[in-house]
């Protein structure tokens, strides 16, 4: 067994992420070891994506708070037309952009920005998809739903994936909004709605 002295266990060690489905199917991405960084597991996935199944080729589709990029890469890789993944941490957000130049994916854009701070601002465009998956400590759920309903940021019809804790308080959706799926496991609570 190798043992490791006090100057390796303070390295930046990264994990593997697996591709679910579609043209990048079983690719293997890196993972930041950030704090609060937390994939979504494949099985979320892959649910999370079969029910955008009808929605997902051609969708403009945008990944806050997108750590990994995992959901917006399996996005791309099951058609997709465009991603913008919104990242805040500079370690996340490094790798992420090597994990997209791997897979040579031409329809992604990666900003280093927070949030809350990307939905604040007049660059304003509308998305089919939007995924929002902040660190579950953070609890920005309901203020990027807030920020995304106040401003024309969703295109008619389109879809909201909100993923938390399970044991955080239960989300309000704006009033226009509606829950079409809302589903747990383990740990994690994750929600489909529509505009």
């Amino acid at each position: 067994m190798a043992i490791r002295n006090k100057a390796d266990k303070k390295k930046s060690r990264t994990g593997q992420l697996r591709i679910v489905a579609g043209i990048w199917r079983s690719r293997l991405l890196q993972i930041a070891d950030v704090p609060g960084l937390r994939p979504t597991s494949e099985r979320i996935r892959e649910t999370l994506f079969n029910w955008l199944a009808p929605r997902i080729n051609g969708a403009r589709c945008l990944d806050l708070c997108a750590g990994t990029g995992a959901l917006g890469i399996e996005a791309l890789s099951r058609g997709a037309s465009r991603v913008v993944f919104v990242e805040r941490s500079t370690v996340a957000t490094t790798i992420l952009k090597s994990n997209i130049a791997s897979l040579s994916a031409a329809d992604a854009k990666v900003l280093n920005v927070d949030a809350q701070t990307y939905l604040a601002g007049s660059n304003v465009e509308p998305f089919d998809i939007v995924f929002i998956d902040p660190p579950f400590a953070t609890d920005l759920q309901h203020e990027l739903c807030r920020l995304l309903y106040e401003q024309p940021w969703l295109a008619d019809d389109a879809r909201i994936y909100v993923e938390m804790g399970e044991d955080q308080p239960e989300l309000l959706l704006p009033e226009s909004w509606q829950a079409m799926k809302n589903k747990t496991a383990g740990n994690v609570r994750y929600i489909l709605a529509k505009n």
